[in-house]
């Protein structure tokens, strides 16, 4: 702002002639001033960034080695020559976006040419831009909703957890499981009215642990009960910890109090325990 207000103020003072030529700088150009040879005026529009804080989040990817094995895992059947997003970078893109408050595809346009977006999809030392709208839409439509993908989407979270479980100092585990509430606006496919929420919505079930790590979720319709395929969920979870020897808890609500999640969980050596016998601060 106290650059375009100087260039306004100089361009009055100089009768709209002098300084005319200032509008025609080509981006990170430095212009000069009269009155003081040791300022100079240069336009860096866009190199600048609102979303610095992916950085933070593209180092713990980095030290994690979180998408190392992500190339491994989905299939690509694109065949063409010209294919220059690969497909840890689409899907770093993609979660990127959501991770920062994009959650519509068409806010690829702007963010394919994010100078933050660039370094966390590994574009900036190639001079190239990250993917388009267009691409973004094609990966999440067509490429990650084959069958195949869908079963390596739905394991990534697991794997991560593991890998930032191998670095967190732990002597227990204790999963917390409950249901939430998606609403959602017009016809979605499995959405439904719920009279609980009072709303047409979503009812997903997650768990976590007590680092708030997301062990596990699951998408339900919206007129389903809390605990509804609660196994689903549970069970790779429980196969994770398996062979750990730490002590394993299990927390939730009056809605997960059934015989058969009970019997389930002591078969496996986890204990249950009441939301408020286990205190959140210890490892």
């Amino acid at each position: 702002m106290l650059a375009k207000y100087i260039i306004t103020c100089y361009y009055i003072i100089s009768n709209m002639d002098y300084l005319q030529t200032y509008s025609f700088h080509l981006e990170g150009e430095s212009m000069k001033v009269g009155f003081d040879g040791g300022i100079k005026l240069e336009f860096h529009g866009a190199k600048l960034s609102s979303n610095g804080g992916l950085l933070a989040y593209r180092d713990l990817d980095h030290a994690l080695g979180l998408f190392d094995s992500v190339s491994a895992s989905f299939i690509d059947k694109r065949t063409g020559r010209n294919i220059q997003h690969a497909m840890p970078t689409l899907l770093r893109q993609s979660i990127y976006s959501r991770l920062a408050g994009y959650e519509d595809v068409n806010d690829a346009e702007q963010l394919s040419v994010d100078t933050v977006m660039w370094a966390i999809t590994g574009k900036r030392d190639k001079g190239k831009q990250a993917a388009s709208t267009n691409t973004i839409g094609r990966f999440e439509t067509e490429i990650l909703t084959q069958r195949d993908n869908l079963t390596c989407l739905s394991d990534i979270n697991g794997m991560w957890v593991k890998k930032a479980m191998s670095k967190t100092s732990h002597k227990r585990i204790i999963l917390d499981m409950d249901s939430s509430v998606s609403p959602v606006h017009g016809e979605q496919e499995g959405s439904a009215y719920n009279g609980h929420f009072s709303c047409t919505c979503f009812h997903p079930v997650f768990c976590f642990n007590q680092f708030d790590d997301c062990e596990g979720v699951l998408l339900r319709s919206g007129n389903v009960y809390n605990s509804n395929r609660w196994k689903e969920v549970l069970e790779p979870i429980v196969k994770r910890y398996e062979h750990k020897n730490i002590r394993k808890y299990f927390r939730g609500d009056a809605a997960f109090a059934k015989p058969e999640i009970y019997n389930y969980l002591e078969e496996n050596d986890f204990f249950i325990c009441h939301p408020t016998t286990c205190k959140q601060n210890t490892p």
